[in-house]
């Protein structure tokens, strides 16, 4: 017997919003106990601008969870609760290698209730950290505001708007493909046809939202004032934290931790079109029809792969975890239009949904690569300029140790290192191909699977000879909505879109 669709209610995402919650954020905790925490918040930019922060941290007394009642309270106590962890961390001349009790013990408290890792995901970035300015308006870009930011910019705010937006405009498209996936049961090709339509549709407004990231956040301010509070602890040696943060929990319990930055992978709507069109991801750098384990050399491991993909739904919600795998349990869509490939309709508007979601991953390369590539690139040659003004003053004497601090005299160059665990634009370039692998008319699949160049193909081979001599070929780059930190780079900073 066939297990039931899920119904989306069950698992606290929206047939509206979609994984947004059903009710608006909560803009302040109800309960007086949980003042000071909204204090700190009310003053956050200043704290942290003044570097006064980790002084009133260290004040705040242990305030437990004890007193969070309803789900909004919890996810409004874990969005601000993640955003004093990371100004905590990163808002000091150094970052913080402990987080002290009075942050550490109420976020696990709360993270072990939302099934979330203590640490700003995309749920408190952007999920539960939005308002709309005139209420009866409907929740598009240009009718939502922020609660909380780091810097206070206009351009932060903008980062996090564009993804709600992006996740109202899809909310929709969930029961449409729900009900795309009962009708494949039934064997209803024309409503399986009209939904997949709907949802080609769709995903092509997304990605023109998308291209909306341009219009308010500037890639100089995003990389260098935004991308240092949006680190996560894991791969951070270079940065200072070579175990991680001790999250000091005031017991003998505490322990070195180490968690992924901020990332769009953690957006369950993303997969859950990967997860409706039965696309699959492999590991990065995993070809397709790859030999099996099994036909492995005997006694001899496979070399492990690092599923990116997959490891970022630890980040996600609990219920919204559950329902990606629920919705994988039945989803048919794939094998229903390959069993009808005389129904040429049905096979081109399931090609339609393939083309506008690799459309949209084009557009996300293109942007990491302006916003994240080329400034790295840039920081880097100013510190390269630095270390040869370095190397010219050497001889009055300043000593081997300054001209090799400067310029790595001797060392193998520093890997661009973040978050997310794997390299970069490659992830992203077979994360895209794979969208179109399972085309089902020739015509598409020689389109979608490399017979026409792109934008970003271009772009792609562009940033690749320019950077071809700069990487470390044994050491690959690693992503996350947090690219990578570099103590040298004027800014630091960490954090990729």
């Amino acid at each position: 017997m066939l297990p039931p669709v899920p119904k989306p209610e069950d698992y606290g995402v929206s047939p509206q919003t979609g994984f947004l919650p059903s009710t608006l954020p909560l803009q302040c905790l109800p309960h007086p106990v949980y003042d000071r925490w909204e204090r700190i918040i009310n003053n956050f930019q200043s704290l942290l601008l003044s570097k006064r922060l980790r002084t009133v941290v260290d004040k705040l007394p242990i305030i437990p969870a004890v007193h969070l009642e309803t789900e909004p309270e919890w996810r409004r106590a874990y969005s601000i609760l993640g955003f004093l962890a990371n100004g905590y961390i990163w808002g000091g001349d150094k970052p913080a290698e402990r987080l002290p009790p009075a942050i550490t013990y109420p976020f696990l408290q709360v993270c072990e209730h939302l099934e979330l890792p203590p640490v700003p995901t995309y749920a408190g970035l952007v999920l539960w950290n939005y308002k709309p300015i005139f209420l009866r308006d409907a929740l598009i870009l240009d009718n939502l505001s922020t609660l909380t930011t780091f810097t206070g910019s206009t351009d932060e705010q903008w980062f996090y708007l564009v993804s709600a937006a992006m996740e109202a405009k899809g909310g929709p498209s969930i029961p449409i493909m729900l009900k795309a996936i009962e009708a494949a049961r039934d064997n209803d090709p024309d409503t399986v046809t009209a939904c997949l339509q709907a949802f080609a549709q769709t995903i092509d407004e997304i990605g023109t939202l998308l291209l909306r990231m341009y219009e308010n956040c500037d890639p100089h301010v995003f990389y260098h004032r935004i991308r240092p509070f949006l680190a996560g602890s894991k791969n951070m040696t270079d940065a200072g934290l070579p175990r991680g943060v001790l999250y000091d929990d005031g017991t003998k319990n505490a322990r070195y931790r180490q968690y992924g930055g901020g990332s769009n992978a953690q957006s369950s709507m993303i997969q859950f079109f990967d997860v409706v069109l039965g696309i699959e991801h492999r590991p990065t750098g995993a070809k397709m029809n790859e030999s099996s384990e099994s036909e492995a050399e005997p006694g001899v491991a496979p070399k492990p792969r690092h599923n990116f993909i997959h490891e970022m739904r630890q980040y996600m919600p609990g219920p919204h975890r559950r329902f990606l795998q629920a919705v994988e349990n039945v989803a048919n869509i794939r094998e229903f239009v390959e069993l009808n490939r005389s129904n040429r309709t049905l096979c081109v508007a399931y090609d339609a949904c393939l083309a506008m979601l690799r459309s949209l991953r084009d557009k996300h390369i293109q942007m990491v690569s302006r916003y994240i590539i080329v400034k790295s690139r840039e920081s880097r040659s100013k510190s390269r300029s630095r270390a040869d003004h370095e190397d010219v003053s050497s001889t009055t004497g300043r000593g081997l140790a300054s001209i090799r601090y400067k310029t790595g005299a001797g060392e193998k160059p520093r890997t661009k290192r973040g978050t997310g665990g794997t390299a970069l634009i490659p992830f992203l370039k077979q994360a895209r191909d794979e969208t179109g692998e399972p085309a089902i008319d020739d015509w598409a699949r020689t389109l979608l699977m490399g017979g026409r160049r792109t934008e970003a193909d271009t772009e792609i081979a562009y940033q690749s000879r320019l950077t071809a001599q700069e990487l470390d070929a044994e050491e690959p780059a690693i992503v996350g909505l947090a690219g990578s930190w570099d103590m040298e780079d004027a800014g630091g900073g960490l954090c990729a879109y």
